[in-house]
């Protein structure tokens, strides 16, 4: 399924690049915005960040979300070098929230019910470390939600198996390219987003219905 995407995103600069000035935008790394006042962040990784960057954007209080890398030691990233496997870096999400309205702990359910993170390096027809499950904490107070979010998703039985997710402290996370940003909603009629995102985003819906901005209710 990688090769599938790499070569779904080679056609899209195929179609649109009708001059080395589009592709060099196209290609050129998004900003990471500084968190506006009274507003807090949370990274997460959990399989392809099409499908979770849109499950988390639907959320009440979130602002922003930005697709990168990160759990990885190498600086600034390219797409293909982090599906290379070679990096160490996951295909991660930065969510922008007001705390007022949503909690670091709301989240953290959210994206366990965004991904399977039962499956080890693993989301579907996806495979390889840039697709594991990562939890990251900027503080002890989070790491303590995200311990308690684990204990109460695996004692609701919820999933069949245990929850896999690394919990991991945050360091940094590097923006992606420009055309990751917002690619679900963007690209509606791609197999792979219909396929494959569709049904992850469909899952957060139903799981997180109370959460929910008001258009994204059924």
């Amino acid at each position: 399924m990688e090769k599938y995407k790499l070569w779904l995103v080679a056609l899209i600069f195929l179609g649109s690049c009708t001059n080395g000035q589009t592709r060099k935008n196209e290609n050129a790394f998004a900003e990471l915005p500084a968190p506006k006042v009274n507003e807090k962040v949370a990274t997460f990784a959990g399989g392809c960040f099409w499908a979770l960057a849109e499950g988390m954007s639907e959320l009440k209080g979130v602002d922003k979300v930005v697709a990168g890398y990160a759990g990885g030691t190498v600086k600034n990233p390219t797409y293909e070098e982090v599906c290379s496997d070679n990096t160490g870096h996951a295909e991660s999400v930065q969510v922008y929230y007001d705390p007022a309205v949503i909690s670091y702990a709301q989240l953290a359910e959210a994206f366990f019910y965004a991904h399977d993170p039962t499956t080890l390096n693993r989301q579907g027809p996806d495979e390889g470390k840039d697709y594991r499950s990562i939890a990251f904490y900027r503080d002890a107070e989070e790491k303590r939600s995200l311990e308690e979010v684990i204990a109460k998703v695996n004692a609701g039985k919820h999933y069949e198996n245990k929850i896999v997710t690394q919990v991991l402290p945050f360091k940094v996370i590097y923006p992606a390219e420009k055309y990751h940003q917002n690619y679900y909603k963007l690209n509606p009629g791609s197999g792979y987003i219909q396929n494959v995102s569709v049904p992850k985003v469909m899952k957060l819906r139903k799981s997180m219905a109370a959460l929910l901005k008001p258009e994204f209710k059924k």
